[in-house]
């Protein structure tokens, strides 16, 4: 790096940019002023000459955002990568599931999307959607995220522009992210990703499925109309369209399954309806619906992602910064995660059984708390306080649903006439 970067090594610049996603996509100055904010000399890279020289005359580094700005984007994207996979991989190996071949693990695999900047490098990687009036203004990109159903660490995403001639299906971000998956792991998804492509793909990469079917599918499947209770061993070949749709597959592809149909009263007393679910793994009836019955744990997580770390709305200008800016909320997310993980081992209560937004607000506390700490005893003492204080953030146990509303949509505003000159 450049010499007024000197101070920024990629171990800080790494840190900087998950301690802006912890604070909910802060600005530069933020981040920068957290840094400088009674850290030990420890702390600061040996061969820094310059540092080395400020803490001889008791100064501290310019507070100025330049140097971090140009460390970040200097920053190669290959180092953000592993990191971010290097996280998920250790942390899971300590708070995963007991079985260490990962049989029993179950993902939770969903989509969405994430707005940018306006910036021209932008527009072009990930087009603006458009409608009969006229193109929109903010460029869009698809993402698909994989979260394990126990712990909620987030395995690092797959995305792709929403629009344009480049665009991505979700169903093939998540047969890019079935690449990535641990060993054995379970593909859970509604019924958007319930396409013959996708549990192809995951019974040849060896990982079980269980996918919830359209009903026009799971009648197609069944070869006959669907019925409460319906419980039976299917074949499950790829139809003309799926096959138009994906040339490379071979003439003999099928999954083999059971297709498990079950009547379901909602429970916000809407209408009650078949659930169709299709699954390579062996499962009884009741834990199959039960194991199901957790998929919603994907879209509180989506929430989390997108409005309390605020990953809805980048800021970054280009292509680079946008996939560093994902993959370190990302390690953000995960690092509260772990935090809630050694809280569950030490109360019991499941680690998903903590406020994520509370837990955040915690770490963002104590952490630089901690970095400052003069030696192992104080550290250790503030790390202490702040279990404890993680362990006050429960979620409430209630005992009663809360009230839903149905869906509404927001009135447009009233059209005034242009002012005249």
């Amino acid at each position: 790096m450049r010499r007024h970067n000197a101070i920024y090594s990629p171990l800080v610049t790494l840190w900087l940019l998950v301690v802006q996603r912890l604070q909910g996509g802060a600005p530069l100055e933020s981040a920068v002023l957290d840094l400088l904010r009674g850290l030990p000399a420890s702390f600061w890279p040996r061969p820094c000459k310059r540092v080395r020289d400020w803490q001889e005359h008791g100064k501290v580094p310019s507070s100025h955002t330049g140097a971090y700005n140009q460390a970040r984007q200097a920053l190669p994207l290959t180092v953000v990568q592993k990191s971010c996979d290097r996280i998920f991989e250790e942390l899971l190996v300590q708070f995963g599931e007991d079985d260490p071949k990962g049989k029993d693990r179950t993902f939770l695999l969903d989509g969405s999307s994430m707005r940018t900047a306006h910036s021209p490098a932008l527009c072009k990687s990930y087009p603006p959607g458009s409608n009969q009036y006229r193109e929109g203004h903010w460029p869009l990109l698809r993402v698909l995220v994989a979260h394990d159903i126990h712990s909620g660490l987030a395995m690092r995403p797959e995305w792709g522009p929403m629009y344009g001639a480049d665009r991505v299906s979700e169903q093939e971000l998540l047969e890019r992210a079935i690449e990535r998956l641990p060993g054995g792991a379970t593909v859970l998804a509604d019924c958007n990703f319930g396409v013959f492509s996708v549990a192809y793909a995951a019974h040849q990469r060896q990982h079980p499925v269980l996918l919830r079917l359209t009903t026009g599918r799971a009648q197609r499947l069944a070869g006959e109309p669907l019925r409460n209770r319906m419980n039976r061993q299917v074949i499950w070949k790829p139809s003309p369209n799926d096959r138009r749709s994906h040339p490379e597959l071979p003439k003999d592809a099928c999954v083999s399954g059971r297709l498990v149909v079950r009547r379901v009263q909602p429970g916000n007393r809407g209408k009650p309806f078949l659930l169709a679910l299709f699954t390579t793994r062996e499962l009884r009836e009741k834990d199959m619906l039960a194991l199901y019955g957790q998929r919603w744990k994907i879209e509180t997580d989506l929430r989390t992602l997108k409005s309390t770390l605020r990953l809805d709305q980048l800021t970054c200008s280009t292509p680079d910064m946008v996939a560093k800016e994902i993959d370190m909320g990302i390690a953000a997310y995960n690092l509260v995660r772990a935090v809630t993980c050694l809280a569950s081992e030490q109360s019991g209560i499941p680690p998903r059984g903590y406020s994520f937004t509370r837990v955040r607000r915690i770490v963002q506390t104590f952490g630089p708390l901690m970095a400052a700490a003069s030696d192992s005893q104080q550290a250790k003492r503030t790390f202490d306080q702040m279990m404890h204080c993680v362990q006050q953030a429960k979620l409430p146990r209630r005992r009663r649903r809360r009230r839903a509303y149905p869906r509404q949509v927001w009135n447009r505003g009233d059209r005034y006439p242009k002012r005249q000159i």
